[in-house]
């Protein structure tokens, strides 16, 4: 939003750099590792340039390193470091950032590359410090070797190593930010942690640091910086800032995370006199973005592999997988009984050993596993209720207490599904962001977008009735004007138009985004757009299917204005139409009724309207921006018409964009995760850049995701990071029901922000994409995302299907895509040596409504995928719409499915 304004925002105080304390005037030193060229600055031996052998892809941010010299600015090989004599309480401060000296380089010899003392340009003389860059075995290393000269013992409560890589978008073009930069991602897992730095081409080998000796990774600290207001726009839109690795983190706990629970447990190291501990991190270089865990393990590293990830809702047993040289000891986990786990046979090939996962305590647990050598690794989960359960809370919240019915207000707000504050449990009337309480744009329309998705997905009486009032009173009339243009929106600023509206005078409204009427009455922005349409099209889905539960208007009537809506979106008067828009995947959803409902004509426009822009991308290299410097929107929609109309390149091109910022890592917050990090400024209650845990990125980039494996079946990477993104938004759903829009990553925070904000893409995502997957995984054996399989053998892989919605069921083995438009699948058969599958239908699931009949719908994504042609009913009931009728007999239905 706003792309000309965000780049100046920086949260940081404002200092202009005036020197080189880090010595890039004085050159620098090259060296070769056999998988990497790099360069270090000789005054500092801090790395300046880090390349692979043969390539001219630079991890490291060289071209701005001139304008990074300065104290107070973190490089790699630098360190900071919290101490304090044993017997006292106070932490001292040291570190070679604050006041930069050149080091004193030491001889070398053998594997040594470089070695410095750093006294220098520490400032304290409290602990002695040693750096060395080594190769050892062919792997770089980064060492400090840290030693108490004192007569006493010395404590360290925080040691950090910063990281710095080329994440700096600012004053680069598209085609420079995509082929330049990379984006880092933490696994903080202790001493089975890495970083992984990933190319954003999503093609080039990424860089992967995992812990060298006894380094654990504890703890992952963002480092507040100086910058030059000229230069790169440290914490901005376009450069989020750097974080470090830090080995120690009781001195923080202690003080600054003093109110938060951390990711891990915080530990300090104590040092007797003369006593001394090395410290490092190890530079590899992986193949691929699918091949960071065969890297790992290759490294002899720990790997975890989780099914179908690190959040659970209670009604599912998770599987956890195991890689490493060492047995595994011991497994504990916090808060105690919060988890439970049992060993499992499903492991098929030599090195993994399979846990099952019982979640039991809302919230987040952390496991601990202990191996025999006394390798530390833990993983964080997240415990949902029961799926269904879930949104049913969601669905209840919503319509409850986010219904805004006060008919006096003069912006026309009421009835309306309102933003919400869970920090004083209130109605957002009043923000000077004037869309958050004015229902549109992302963080405004958020909240309305996921009850109507909701609806679709589990669709209730009471709460279609308040959709009902929603949509054909407010959405139709105010929010929607009579030429189908869509406001950016309804409440504004101007006191002189409301003399009657008492605005807070808490509030700055000298903001340029306290719009007044004109403003927020602008219908430019198309991004809005699509939340109508996605309303629109999710209430024909339950007038469609749940005729019953409407009484207002009928499904041809939603489906006329989804379709409008749609025309003017795309007559060429609105902005943005030609990127990709959050959301827009409900556009093939739309279009494939329109054609189940034989308006060729209307389909038809659709396409040829989605056509033309597909043709606008086909001629881009990067066509998946957005209105900001850098997004990770656009890349669903480019994506999705990119495949549909044959691109297969710009598709591939797209998706491996995707696997550069989404990582799959084995941590609740972090697992699927879409790179976001500045829309708490424009959606959230505590405004700040961060990466943000679980933010719309997640579901939405989860889409092409799940969809590229449908087609690609075997592709298990794909689903297990597909799945991992649809689940997050689960986890934004507190036990009443409230979603937040995402969680504070920092550590001094690791909490929920309190505005429900522009949550409703992230659950839009979920809800067009979630189902239960089952796979025969070649070392796993029988998985089932979003189901539970209760047995196994050659002729009947049984499973319960537990996802959210219990819509869609795919089989990847026959690429069989089972989709219901009413009614819930609760038990499907699957035999593979005949192919057939057995499902067993519910008329309703959670609270959702009774369906009068199933509604099914049988797709082949793969044509022939493993010798099999399509399913069909062996009793041929009536078809619908596409849709095969399938009668209720006491609440449930079971069909069988030939090829």
């Amino acid at each position: 939003m706003i792309p000309t304004l965000i780049a100046l925002i920086c949260l940081c105080p404002m200092t202009v750099l005036s020197a080189d304390t880090l010595g890039i005037k004085d050159g620098f030193t090259t060296f070769s590792t056999g998988t990497f060229t790099m360069m270090l600055v000789k005054d500092s031996q801090t790395l300046y340039s880090l390349t692979p052998t043969n390539s001219s892809f630079d991890f490291m941010p060289s071209d701005y390193m001139a304008q990074r010299a300065d104290n107070g600015q973190n490089h790699v090989g630098d360190i900071n470091i919290r101490a304090r004599p044993s017997g006292t309480s106070a932490w001292t401060d040291i570190s070679s950032v604050t006041q930069r000296s050149s080091v004193t380089a030491l001889n070398v010899s053998g594997t040594t590359l470089a070695a410095a003392n750093l006294a220098p340009t520490l400032n304290s003389t409290l602990l002695d410090v040693t750096r060395s860059w080594v190769v050892e075995d062919g792997i770089l290393q980064l060492r400090f070797n840290i030693s108490n000269p004192q007569s006493q013992a010395v404590e360290i409560g925080a040691l950090g190593a910063p990281l710095e890589f080329n994440s700096i978008f600012t004053g680069r073009t598209t085609d420079e930010t995509n082929n330049e930069c990379s984006l880092i991602d933490p696994y903080i897992g202790q001493d089975a942690g890495f970083v992984q730095v990933t190319p954003l081409l999503g093609i080039l080998p990424p860089l992967v640091l995992v812990p060298a000796a006894s380094s654990p990774f504890e703890g992952w600290h963002f480092l507040p910086e100086v910058y030059s207001d000229s230069s790169y726009d440290y914490q901005s839109q376009t450069f989020e800032g750097y974080y470090e690795w830090q080995f120690h983190t009781l001195a923080f706990a202690q003080n600054e995370w003093a109110s938060v629970t951390p990711w891990n447990a915080p530990t300090s190291f104590t040092l007797r006199p003369g006593q001394s501990r090395t410290y490092g991190l190890k530079f590899i270089l992986a193949d691929t973005i699918r091949g960071i865990e065969n890297t790992l393990i290759h490294a002899d590293h720990p790997v975890a592999a989780g099914v179908p990830g690190y959040i659970l809702p209670t009604d599912q047993t998770g599987k956890l997988f195991l890689n490493y040289r060492s047995a595994v000891s011991s497994i504990s986990v916090s808060p105690s009984g919060a988890l439970s786990w049992t060993s499992n046979s499903d492991a098929k090939t030599t090195g993994w050993i399979g846990y099952n996962i019982t979640p039991h305590t809302w919230g987040r647990s952390r496991l601990s596993i202990t191996y025999a050598d006394g390798t530390l690794q833990t993983i964080n989960y997240y415990v949902t209720r029961d799926a269904v359960q879930v949104l049913s809370d969601l669905g209840n919240f919503l319509t409850t207490e986010q219904w805004f019915d006060d008919y006096s207000d003069p912006f026309g707000r009421a009835p309306s599904v309102i933003s919400y504050d869970r920090e004083v449990n209130a109605i957002v009337k009043d923000d000077p962001r004037a869309w958050i309480p004015g229902l549109s744009d992302e963080a405004g329309a958020g909240s309305w977008l996921a009850a109507a998705m909701k609806q679709y997905l589990q669709p209730n009486a009471a709460e279609v009735a308040k959709m009902e009032q929603f949509m054909t009173q407010l959405v139709n009339g105010l929010l929607q004007n009579a030429n189908d243009t869509v406001k950016k929106s309804v409440y504004y600023y101007q006191p002189a138009l409301v003399p009657s509206y008492n605005y807070p005078t808490t509030i700055d409204w000298g903001n340029w985004w306290s719009w007044n009427r004109a403003e927020s009455y602008d219908t430019s922005r198309g991004y809005d757009y699509v939340h109508v349409i996605a309303a629109y099209w999710a209430m024909y889905r339950v007038a469609r299917n749940y005729p019953a539960l409407v009484s207002v208007q009928n499904s041809t009537w939603y489906l006329d204005q989804a379709l409008a809506v749609v025309t003017k979106l795309t007559d060429g008067t609105v902005g943005y139409w030609e990127d990709g828009l959050m959301g827009e995947t409900v556009l093939s959803f739309l279009l494939d009724d329109l054609t189940r409902e034989g308006r060729t004509e209307d389909a038809s426009l659709l396409t040829s309207r989605m056509q033309e822009r597909f043709n606008v991308w086909s001629t881009q290299e990067f066509p998946f921006g957005s209105e900001m410097a850098w997004d990770s929107t656009g890349q669903e929609g480019v994506y999705l018409w990119s495949k549909y109309f044959g691109g297969t390149a710009l598709a591939t091109r797209t998706l491996n964009s995707i696997l550069a910022y989404q990582p799959l890592i084995p941590h609740w917050g972090y697992n699927g995760n879409a790179r976001r990090y500045w829309d708490n400024i424009y959606g959230g209650k505590l405004q700040r850049i961060e990466r943000q845990i679980h933010h719309y990125g997640s579901g939405l980039n989860a889409l092409p995701l799940i969809s590229e494996f449908t087609t690609s079946p075997t592709d298990y990477f794909l689903l297990r990071l597909g799945f991992a993104g649809l689940s997050g938004p689960m986890s934004n759903i507190d036990q009443g029901g409230f979603a937040s829009a995402s969680f504070h990553s920092w550590e001094d925070t690791l909490k929920w922000d309190a505005y429900s904000g522009d949550y409703g893409p992230n659950f839009s995502g979920h809800s067009m994409g979630i189902g239960m997957y089952l796979i025969e995984h070649p070392d796993f054996g029988w998985q089932a995302f979003g189901g539970t399989v209760t047995s196994s053998s050659s002729t009947a892989v049984k499973v319960q299907v537990k996802d959210s919605g219990r819509r869609k069921v795919f089989i990847a083995p026959i690429a069989a895509m089972l989709k219901l438009d009413a009614g819930a699948f609760t038990a499907v058969t699957y035999n593979p040596s005949t192919h057939t599958v057995v499902i067993t239908i519910a008329n309703a699931a959670g609270s959702g409504a009774a369906a009068p009949n199933g509604r099914l719908v049988v797709s082949q994504t793969v044509s022939g995928q493993g010798g099999v042609g399509m399913l069909t009913p062996t009793k041929s009931p009536s078809i619908d719409a596409g849709a095969y009728t399938i009668p209720f007999s006491d609440n449930s239905a079971t069909v069988t499915l030939s090829p």
